[in-house]
Protein backbone atom coordinates (compact mmCIF):
# COMPACT_ATOMS: atom_id res chain seq x y z
CA UNK A 1 0.00 0.00 0.00
CA UNK A 2 1.26 3.50 -0.83
CA UNK A 3 0.15 6.93 0.51
CA UNK A 4 0.93 10.67 0.70
CA UNK A 5 -0.60 13.50 2.81
CA UNK A 6 -3.65 13.76 0.49
CA UNK A 7 -4.27 10.21 -0.66
CA UNK A 8 -3.41 6.54 -0.61
CA UNK A 9 -3.70 3.33 -2.59
CA UNK A 10 -4.78 0.12 -0.81
CA UNK A 11 -3.81 -3.41 -1.60
CA UNK A 12 -6.67 -3.83 -4.04
CA UNK A 13 -5.54 -0.84 -6.13
CA UNK A 14 -8.33 1.45 -4.91
CA UNK A 15 -7.20 5.08 -4.74
CA UNK A 16 -8.50 7.34 -1.95
CA UNK A 17 -8.31 11.08 -1.34
CA UNK A 18 -8.42 12.55 2.16
CA UNK A 19 -11.07 15.25 2.84
CA UNK A 20 -12.50 16.92 5.92
CA UNK A 21 -15.40 14.46 5.74
CA UNK A 22 -13.04 11.47 5.54
CA UNK A 23 -11.52 9.46 2.76
CA UNK A 24 -13.30 9.38 -0.58
CA UNK A 25 -12.69 6.87 -3.35
CA UNK A 26 -10.97 8.48 -6.31
CA UNK A 27 -10.77 5.44 -8.58
CA UNK A 28 -9.13 2.09 -9.15
CA UNK A 29 -5.61 1.50 -10.45
CA UNK A 30 -4.52 -1.87 -11.76
CA UNK A 31 -2.06 -1.00 -14.51
CA UNK A 32 1.00 -0.11 -12.48
CA UNK A 33 2.49 0.62 -9.09
CA UNK A 34 0.62 2.47 -6.32
CA UNK A 35 3.08 5.32 -6.70
CA UNK A 36 2.15 5.66 -10.35
CA UNK A 37 -1.53 5.64 -9.36
CA UNK A 38 -1.06 8.49 -6.91
CA UNK A 39 1.07 10.43 -9.40
CA UNK A 40 -1.64 10.07 -12.04
CA UNK A 41 -4.39 11.44 -9.83
CA UNK A 42 -2.10 14.13 -8.47
CA UNK A 43 -1.53 15.27 -12.06
CA UNK A 44 -5.28 15.49 -12.47
CA UNK A 45 -5.34 17.68 -9.36
CA UNK A 46 -2.65 19.92 -10.85
CA UNK A 47 -4.75 20.13 -13.99
CA UNK A 48 -7.67 21.42 -11.90
CA UNK A 49 -5.33 23.94 -10.25
CA UNK A 50 -4.24 25.21 -13.65
CA UNK A 51 -7.83 25.32 -14.92
CA UNK A 52 -8.96 27.33 -11.87
CA UNK A 53 -6.01 29.69 -12.26
CA UNK A 54 -6.85 30.33 -15.89
CA UNK A 55 -10.50 30.93 -15.02
CA UNK A 56 -9.53 33.38 -12.26
CA UNK A 57 -7.40 35.28 -14.73
CA UNK A 58 -10.20 35.42 -17.33
CA UNK A 59 -12.65 36.69 -14.73
CA UNK A 60 -10.29 39.45 -13.60
CA UNK A 61 -8.81 40.55 -16.93
CA UNK A 62 -11.46 39.92 -19.63
CA UNK A 63 -15.11 40.77 -20.22
CA UNK A 64 -16.15 37.16 -19.62
CA UNK A 65 -19.87 37.22 -18.85
CA UNK A 66 -21.13 36.18 -15.43
CA UNK A 67 -23.16 33.42 -17.03
CA UNK A 68 -20.17 31.88 -18.84
CA UNK A 69 -18.01 32.24 -15.73
CA UNK A 70 -20.64 30.49 -13.61
CA UNK A 71 -20.87 27.63 -16.13
CA UNK A 72 -17.08 27.16 -16.03
CA UNK A 73 -17.09 27.24 -12.21
CA UNK A 74 -19.82 24.60 -12.05
CA UNK A 75 -17.92 22.37 -14.46
CA UNK A 76 -14.77 22.49 -12.29
CA UNK A 77 -16.78 22.12 -9.08
CA UNK A 78 -18.41 18.99 -10.47
CA UNK A 79 -14.97 17.47 -11.05
CA UNK A 80 -13.94 18.37 -7.49
CA UNK A 81 -17.17 16.98 -6.03
CA UNK A 82 -16.70 13.71 -7.94
CA UNK A 83 -13.26 13.30 -6.25
CA UNK A 84 -11.35 12.34 -9.41
CA UNK A 85 -8.09 13.89 -8.20
CA UNK A 86 -5.71 13.64 -5.27
CA UNK A 87 -4.83 16.86 -3.52
CA UNK A 88 -6.27 19.61 -1.30
CA UNK A 89 -9.76 19.55 -2.82
CA UNK A 90 -11.09 21.78 -0.03
CA UNK A 91 -8.61 24.49 -1.09
CA UNK A 92 -9.84 24.21 -4.66
CA UNK A 93 -13.47 24.52 -3.47
CA UNK A 94 -12.51 27.55 -1.42
CA UNK A 95 -10.91 29.14 -4.47
CA UNK A 96 -14.06 28.44 -6.46
CA UNK A 97 -16.18 29.98 -3.69
CA UNK A 98 -14.00 33.08 -3.81
CA UNK A 99 -14.32 33.11 -7.58
CA UNK A 100 -18.09 32.90 -7.29
CA UNK A 101 -18.03 35.92 -4.97
CA UNK A 102 -15.83 37.77 -7.45
CA UNK A 103 -18.17 36.95 -10.33
CA UNK A 104 -21.19 38.05 -8.27
CA UNK A 105 -19.41 41.29 -7.39
CA UNK A 106 -18.52 41.86 -11.03
CA UNK A 107 -22.12 41.16 -12.00
CA UNK A 108 -23.36 43.81 -9.56
CA UNK A 109 -20.72 46.26 -10.73
CA UNK A 110 -21.71 45.71 -14.34
CA UNK A 111 -25.36 46.00 -13.43
CA UNK A 112 -24.70 49.27 -11.63
CA UNK A 113 -22.53 50.49 -14.50
CA UNK A 114 -25.22 49.55 -16.99
CA UNK A 115 -27.83 51.39 -14.91
CA UNK A 116 -25.52 54.42 -14.73
CA UNK A 117 -24.94 54.31 -18.47
CA UNK A 118 -28.70 54.05 -19.00
CA UNK A 119 -29.28 57.11 -16.79
CA UNK A 120 -26.57 59.01 -18.60
CA UNK A 121 -28.01 58.00 -21.97
CA UNK A 122 -31.49 59.07 -20.84
CA UNK A 123 -30.18 62.44 -19.63
CA UNK A 124 -28.22 62.90 -22.83
CA UNK A 125 -31.23 62.08 -25.01
CA UNK A 126 -33.52 64.30 -22.97
CA UNK A 127 -31.01 67.13 -23.43
CA UNK A 128 -30.95 66.47 -27.18
CA UNK A 129 -34.74 66.53 -27.30
CA UNK A 130 -34.89 69.79 -25.34
CA UNK A 131 -32.36 71.45 -27.63
CA UNK A 132 -34.14 70.12 -30.73
CA UNK A 133 -37.45 71.55 -29.51
CA UNK A 134 -35.81 74.93 -28.94
CA UNK A 135 -34.19 74.83 -32.38
CA UNK A 136 -37.57 74.00 -33.91
CA UNK A 137 -38.62 77.61 -33.17
CA UNK A 138 -35.43 79.17 -34.60
CA UNK A 139 -35.33 81.28 -37.73
CA UNK A 140 -31.57 80.84 -38.12
CA UNK A 141 -32.32 78.34 -40.87
CA UNK A 142 -28.81 77.31 -41.88
CA UNK A 143 -27.25 77.25 -38.40
CA UNK A 144 -30.24 75.52 -36.79
CA UNK A 145 -30.49 72.99 -39.63
CA UNK A 146 -26.82 72.06 -39.31
CA UNK A 147 -27.17 71.75 -35.55
CA UNK A 148 -30.19 69.46 -35.85
CA UNK A 149 -28.26 67.20 -38.21
CA UNK A 150 -25.41 67.07 -35.70
CA UNK A 151 -27.90 66.16 -32.94
CA UNK A 152 -29.10 63.20 -35.03
CA UNK A 153 -25.52 61.91 -35.30
CA UNK A 154 -25.10 62.34 -31.55
CA UNK A 155 -28.36 60.47 -30.92
CA UNK A 156 -27.22 57.53 -33.07
CA UNK A 157 -24.06 57.25 -30.98
CA UNK A 158 -25.96 56.90 -27.68
CA UNK A 159 -27.11 53.54 -26.20
CA UNK A 160 -30.75 52.58 -26.53
CA UNK A 161 -33.03 52.87 -23.50
CA UNK A 162 -35.95 50.65 -22.74
CA UNK A 163 -38.25 50.59 -25.75
CA UNK A 164 -41.03 52.74 -24.25
CA UNK A 165 -38.70 55.51 -23.07
CA UNK A 166 -36.60 55.44 -26.20
CA UNK A 167 -39.66 55.57 -28.47
CA UNK A 168 -41.22 58.47 -26.53
CA UNK A 169 -38.02 60.55 -26.65
CA UNK A 170 -37.43 59.75 -30.30
CA UNK A 171 -41.01 60.79 -31.11
CA UNK A 172 -40.44 64.21 -29.52
CA UNK A 173 -37.05 64.53 -31.19
CA UNK A 174 -38.44 63.58 -34.61
CA UNK A 175 -41.44 65.87 -34.17
CA UNK A 176 -39.16 68.84 -33.41
CA UNK A 177 -37.12 68.16 -36.55
CA UNK A 178 -40.26 67.85 -38.65
CA UNK A 179 -41.68 71.08 -37.23
CA UNK A 180 -38.46 72.93 -38.06
CA UNK A 181 -38.36 71.49 -41.59
CA UNK A 182 -41.99 72.47 -42.16
CA UNK A 183 -41.36 76.05 -40.96
CA UNK A 184 -38.19 76.33 -43.03
CA UNK A 185 -39.96 75.03 -46.13
CA UNK A 186 -42.80 77.53 -45.64
CA UNK A 187 -40.28 80.35 -45.09
CA UNK A 188 -38.39 79.66 -48.30
CA UNK A 189 -41.62 79.20 -50.24
CA UNK A 190 -42.69 82.65 -49.04
CA UNK A 191 -39.24 84.01 -49.83
CA UNK A 192 -39.46 82.61 -53.36
CA UNK A 193 -42.86 84.29 -53.80
CA UNK A 194 -41.45 87.59 -52.53
CA UNK A 195 -38.48 87.35 -54.87
CA UNK A 196 -40.75 86.66 -57.80
CA UNK A 197 -42.84 89.71 -56.88
CA UNK A 198 -39.60 91.73 -56.57
CA UNK A 199 -38.55 90.52 -60.03
CA UNK A 200 -41.82 91.73 -61.57
CA UNK A 201 -41.50 95.10 -59.81
CA UNK A 202 -37.89 95.55 -60.92
CA UNK A 203 -38.77 94.55 -64.50
CA UNK A 204 -41.26 97.43 -64.48
CA UNK A 205 -38.77 99.86 -62.90
CA UNK A 206 -36.02 98.92 -65.36
CA UNK A 207 -38.42 99.43 -68.29
CA UNK A 208 -39.43 102.88 -67.03
CA UNK A 209 -35.79 103.82 -66.39
CA UNK A 210 -34.95 102.86 -69.99
CA UNK A 211 -37.88 104.90 -71.29
CA UNK A 212 -36.58 108.00 -69.47
CA UNK A 213 -32.90 107.73 -70.41
CA UNK A 214 -33.10 110.16 -73.37
CA UNK A 215 -35.19 112.81 -71.58
CA UNK A 216 -33.91 116.40 -71.50
CA UNK A 217 -36.32 117.50 -68.78
CA UNK A 218 -33.41 117.43 -66.38
CA UNK A 219 -35.08 118.38 -63.10
CA UNK A 220 -38.27 116.33 -63.39
CA UNK A 221 -36.48 113.30 -64.81
CA UNK A 222 -33.74 113.35 -62.16
CA UNK A 223 -36.44 113.56 -59.49
CA UNK A 224 -38.25 110.61 -61.08
CA UNK A 225 -35.04 108.60 -61.15
CA UNK A 226 -34.64 109.26 -57.41
CA UNK A 227 -38.18 107.98 -56.87
CA UNK A 228 -37.46 104.91 -59.00
CA UNK A 229 -34.33 104.21 -56.93
CA UNK A 230 -36.36 104.41 -53.72
CA UNK A 231 -38.90 101.99 -55.19
CA UNK A 232 -36.07 99.69 -56.32
CA UNK A 233 -34.62 99.51 -52.81
CA UNK A 234 -38.06 98.95 -51.27
CA UNK A 235 -38.82 96.09 -53.68
CA UNK A 236 -36.36 93.70 -52.06
CA UNK A 237 -34.10 91.25 -53.89
CA UNK A 238 -35.22 89.19 -56.86
CA UNK A 239 -33.88 85.71 -57.62
CA UNK A 240 -30.11 85.66 -57.92
CA UNK A 241 -30.18 84.75 -61.62
CA UNK A 242 -32.32 87.86 -62.40
CA UNK A 243 -31.07 90.46 -59.88
CA UNK A 244 -27.79 91.39 -61.57
CA UNK A 245 -29.28 91.62 -65.09
CA UNK A 246 -32.15 93.82 -63.92
CA UNK A 247 -29.77 96.08 -61.99
CA UNK A 248 -27.50 96.46 -65.01
CA UNK A 249 -30.48 97.53 -67.13
CA UNK A 250 -31.77 99.92 -64.47
CA UNK A 251 -28.41 101.45 -63.65
CA UNK A 252 -27.36 101.61 -67.29
CA UNK A 253 -30.43 103.68 -68.21
CA UNK A 254 -29.72 106.11 -65.38
CA UNK A 255 -26.10 106.42 -66.47
CA UNK A 256 -27.17 107.41 -69.99
CA UNK A 257 -29.45 110.16 -68.66
CA UNK A 258 -27.05 111.55 -66.06
CA UNK A 259 -24.11 111.50 -68.44
CA UNK A 260 -26.11 113.66 -70.89
CA UNK A 261 -27.23 115.95 -68.09
CA UNK A 262 -23.67 116.31 -66.82
CA UNK A 263 -22.55 117.47 -70.27
CA UNK A 264 -25.22 120.16 -70.34
CA UNK A 265 -24.54 121.19 -66.76
CA UNK A 266 -20.81 121.42 -67.43
CA UNK A 267 -21.48 124.15 -69.98
CA UNK A 268 -23.87 125.87 -67.58
CA UNK A 269 -21.33 125.64 -64.76
CA UNK A 270 -18.69 127.34 -66.90
CA UNK A 271 -21.08 130.25 -67.57
CA UNK A 272 -22.07 130.48 -63.92
CA UNK A 273 -18.42 130.51 -62.86
CA UNK A 274 -17.88 133.58 -65.05
CA UNK A 275 -20.99 135.18 -63.50
CA UNK A 276 -19.60 134.49 -60.05
CA UNK A 277 -16.40 136.38 -60.85
CA UNK A 278 -18.42 139.39 -62.02
CA UNK A 279 -20.63 139.38 -58.90
CA UNK A 280 -17.61 139.06 -56.60
CA UNK A 281 -16.14 142.13 -58.30
CA UNK A 282 -19.40 144.05 -57.73
CA UNK A 283 -19.54 142.93 -54.11
CA UNK A 284 -16.03 144.26 -53.64
CA UNK A 285 -17.05 147.62 -55.08
CA UNK A 286 -20.11 147.71 -52.80
CA UNK A 287 -18.01 146.94 -49.73
CA UNK A 288 -15.89 150.01 -50.48
CA UNK A 289 -18.99 152.14 -49.72
CA UNK A 290 -18.58 151.22 -46.05
CA UNK A 291 -18.47 152.74 -43.57
CA UNK A 292 -21.27 155.07 -44.73
CA UNK A 293 -20.24 158.69 -44.43
CA UNK A 294 -22.45 160.22 -47.14
CA UNK A 295 -25.77 158.43 -46.94
CA UNK A 296 -27.27 159.90 -50.08
CA UNK A 297 -24.19 159.16 -52.22
CA UNK A 298 -23.87 155.62 -50.78
CA UNK A 299 -27.56 154.90 -51.52
CA UNK A 300 -27.25 156.05 -55.13
CA UNK A 301 -24.02 154.13 -55.69
CA UNK A 302 -25.45 150.92 -54.22
CA UNK A 303 -28.59 151.23 -56.39
CA UNK A 304 -26.43 151.43 -59.50
CA UNK A 305 -24.33 148.47 -58.43
CA UNK A 306 -27.46 146.46 -57.67
CA UNK A 307 -28.87 147.09 -61.16
CA UNK A 308 -25.65 145.75 -62.66
CA UNK A 309 -25.88 142.79 -60.22
CA UNK A 310 -29.39 141.86 -61.36
CA UNK A 311 -28.30 141.96 -65.00
CA UNK A 312 -25.76 139.19 -64.35
CA UNK A 313 -27.07 135.59 -64.60
CA UNK A 314 -26.97 132.76 -62.09
CA UNK A 315 -23.88 131.70 -60.16
CA UNK A 316 -23.01 128.20 -58.87
CA UNK A 317 -25.47 127.22 -56.15
CA UNK A 318 -22.83 126.45 -53.51
CA UNK A 319 -21.20 129.87 -53.99
CA UNK A 320 -24.48 131.84 -54.03
CA UNK A 321 -24.98 132.33 -50.24
CA UNK A 322 -21.52 133.77 -49.70
CA UNK A 323 -21.48 136.29 -52.53
CA UNK A 324 -25.10 137.34 -52.00
CA UNK A 325 -24.36 137.66 -48.28
CA UNK A 326 -21.66 140.21 -49.03
CA UNK A 327 -24.08 142.42 -50.98
CA UNK A 328 -26.80 141.95 -48.37
CA UNK A 329 -24.39 143.03 -45.63
CA UNK A 330 -23.67 146.28 -47.47
CA UNK A 331 -27.38 146.81 -48.08
CA UNK A 332 -28.14 146.24 -44.38
CA UNK A 333 -25.40 148.67 -43.38
CA UNK A 334 -26.92 151.38 -45.62
CA UNK A 335 -30.37 150.59 -44.20
CA UNK A 336 -29.02 150.87 -40.69
CA UNK A 337 -27.45 154.21 -41.55
CA UNK A 338 -30.83 155.37 -42.89
CA UNK A 339 -32.57 154.20 -39.72
CA UNK A 340 -30.00 155.95 -37.56
CA UNK A 341 -30.50 159.16 -39.53
CA UNK A 342 -34.26 158.84 -39.22
CA UNK A 343 -34.02 158.31 -35.46
CA UNK A 344 -31.81 161.35 -35.11
CA UNK A 345 -34.29 163.52 -37.03
CA UNK A 346 -37.54 162.17 -35.58
CA UNK A 347 -38.26 163.02 -31.91
CA UNK A 348 -41.03 160.39 -31.83
CA UNK A 349 -38.68 157.64 -32.92
CA UNK A 350 -37.59 156.58 -29.44
CA UNK A 351 -40.74 154.66 -28.62
CA UNK A 352 -40.75 152.98 -32.01
CA UNK A 353 -37.01 152.20 -31.66
CA UNK A 354 -37.66 150.56 -28.31
CA UNK A 355 -40.47 148.45 -29.84
CA UNK A 356 -38.31 147.54 -32.80
CA UNK A 357 -35.50 146.53 -30.49
CA UNK A 358 -37.82 144.16 -28.65
CA UNK A 359 -39.06 142.65 -31.92
CA UNK A 360 -35.52 142.24 -33.18
CA UNK A 361 -34.47 140.60 -29.93
CA UNK A 362 -37.39 138.15 -30.27
CA UNK A 363 -36.50 137.51 -33.90
CA UNK A 364 -32.82 136.92 -33.05
CA UNK A 365 -33.75 134.47 -30.29
CA UNK A 366 -36.19 132.67 -32.58
CA UNK A 367 -33.56 132.38 -35.33
CA UNK A 368 -31.01 130.97 -32.90
CA UNK A 369 -33.46 128.27 -31.84
CA UNK A 370 -34.25 127.45 -35.46
CA UNK A 371 -30.52 127.19 -36.23
CA UNK A 372 -29.98 124.86 -33.27
CA UNK A 373 -32.92 122.70 -34.40
CA UNK A 374 -31.62 122.56 -37.99
CA UNK A 375 -28.13 121.59 -36.78
CA UNK A 376 -29.57 118.89 -34.54
CA UNK A 377 -31.60 117.52 -37.48
CA UNK A 378 -28.45 117.48 -39.64
CA UNK A 379 -29.82 120.13 -42.03
CA UNK A 380 -26.65 122.22 -42.33
CA UNK A 381 -27.81 123.97 -45.49
CA UNK A 382 -30.89 125.35 -43.76
CA UNK A 383 -28.81 126.24 -40.70
CA UNK A 384 -26.30 128.16 -42.83
CA UNK A 385 -29.09 130.07 -44.55
CA UNK A 386 -30.65 130.94 -41.20
CA UNK A 387 -27.23 131.98 -39.88
CA UNK A 388 -26.91 134.52 -42.69
CA UNK A 389 -30.35 135.85 -41.80
CA UNK A 390 -29.35 135.93 -38.13
CA UNK A 391 -26.26 137.93 -39.02
CA UNK A 392 -28.45 140.64 -40.61
CA UNK A 393 -30.97 140.64 -37.78
CA UNK A 394 -28.19 140.85 -35.21
CA UNK A 395 -26.70 143.81 -37.05
CA UNK A 396 -30.10 145.51 -37.04
CA UNK A 397 -30.49 144.74 -33.35
CA UNK A 398 -27.07 146.18 -32.56
CA UNK A 399 -27.95 149.31 -34.49
CA UNK A 400 -31.31 149.57 -32.71
CA UNK A 401 -29.62 149.26 -29.34
CA UNK A 402 -27.15 151.93 -30.36
CA UNK A 403 -30.07 154.11 -31.42
CA UNK A 404 -31.70 153.68 -28.00
CA UNK A 405 -28.46 154.76 -26.41
CA UNK A 406 -28.50 157.85 -28.56
CA UNK A 407 -31.98 158.60 -27.24
CA UNK A 408 -30.62 158.23 -23.72
CA UNK A 409 -32.29 154.83 -23.30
Amino acid sequence: MSSDPWGRVDETGTVYVRTAEGEKVVGSWQAGTPEEALAYFERKYEGLVVEIGLLEKRVKTTDLSAKDAQTAIEHIRQQIDEHHAVGDLAALSARLDQLVATVDSRREERKAQKAKQADEARSAKEALVTEAEELAQSEQWRVAGERLRALVDTWKGLPRLDRKSDDELWHRFSHARSAFSKRRKAHFAQLDAQREEARKTKERLAAEAEALQNSTDWGATAARYRELMAEWKAAGRAQREHEDDLWNRFRGAQDVFFAARSGVFAERDAEQTENLALKEELAGEAEKLLPVTDLKAARAAFRALNERWEAIGHVPRDARPKVEGRMQAVERAIQEAEEAEWRRTNPEARARAAGLTGQLQDAVEKLRKQIDAARAAGNDAKADKLAKELEGRQALLDQALKGLQEFGG
